[in-house]
Formats: C-alpha cells, structure tokens, sequence
C-alpha cells in the first residue's frame, strides 16, 4: 500500500482531491503515508482521526497536502466546514464516499478490499471488482493481499484514464 502512494504521487498535483474506501485495516492510511513520502511533506502523515484533518507543507515547493479522515462526519457540510483549501491542496479523504456534494468536480476514488475469507473471498473481491474501471491487485503481500479498485470521476480523471492513470 505504501509503494503504491508513492508512485501515485508522481502524478498527483494541486487541485486533486483522492477519496480512500475500505474497511478498518485496509491500508487507508498507509496509502496515505506512501502519498506524503512521494510528495515529500513536512511531517510524520499519521491518521487525524480526532482533530478530523491535518495539514502537510511541501518541503520541495509542491502543494500542500491535506490529509482528512471523514470517518466521523456525516454530510458534505461538515467536510466543507473544515475549510480546506481544495484548489490549491493535493486532499486525501479517508472515509468520504458520500461526502462530496458541492465538494468537488473531481475526484479520484480508491477502493481497497482486504480479503477476509481465503480464497473463496479472493475469488468474489475479484469477480466483483472486474466490472469497474480500473483494478490494481495487490497479491505480492502474502500476508495480506489488497485489491484496489481505481475510478475517475471528472475531466482530469477521465483524461488520466486515458493513458492508464500517468
């Protein structure tokens, strides 16, 4: 999960608002982690979860990166009463399918399965997921293997899908 925030920030720039969905576990915040290292942020990038978003200044001239964990909040209001700066932040939301009315235009939106039943839910998280838009398995960690589940919403997605998200 780590490597693959890494490598997404390679492409991440300001303005982009990535949503993360996936159960306690997942990898959430460990994405997150790999992102602020690939951005090359001031700080250690843990979980906000009680002071709801945190702040992370670029040490290389780069956007800000903003890290927010939704899961307490209950509607777009409440997100938007955070007053974050979208347009000129690179906004990771942990939790925030749902919240995003009036938020943004665009958005990338990462699903994370964490199998939890063996090969059996291997096999379902893999039906299940070839329908959407783009799928990344993560099956190199034995341990605990990951699927994630890629999809654009907006133009700058949309053109990003275009040549295989950068």
């Amino acid at each position: 999960m780590h490597r693959f925030g890494v490598s997404l920030a390679s492409i991440l720039q300001a303005g982009d608002l990535v949503v993360l969905t996936g159960p306690l576990g997942a990898g959430k915040t460990t994405l997150t982690r790999g992102l602020g290292e690939g951005l090359q942020v001031r700080g250690a990038v843990t979980s906000p979860t009680f002071v709801l978003a945190r702040t992370h200044p670029s040490l290389v001239d780069g956007p800000p990166f903003v890290h927010v964990d939704a899961y307490r909040l209950e509607s777009a209001m409440e997100l938007d009463d955070l007053d974050i700066d979208f347009a000129r932040s690179i906004v990771v939301v942990e939790w925030g399918r749902g919240l995003l009315d009036g938020i943004g235009e665009s958005w990338l939106d990462i699903e994370i399965e964490r199998p939890q039943g063996g090969a059996e839910a291997d096999r379902e998280a893999d039906a299940a997921a070839s329908a959407l838009d783009a799928v990344i398995d993560l099956d190199h960690d034995v341990d605990e293997p990951r699927t994630l589940t890629l999809t654009g919403h907006g133009q700058r997605w949309a053109r990003l899908a275009d040549v295989g998200l950068g």
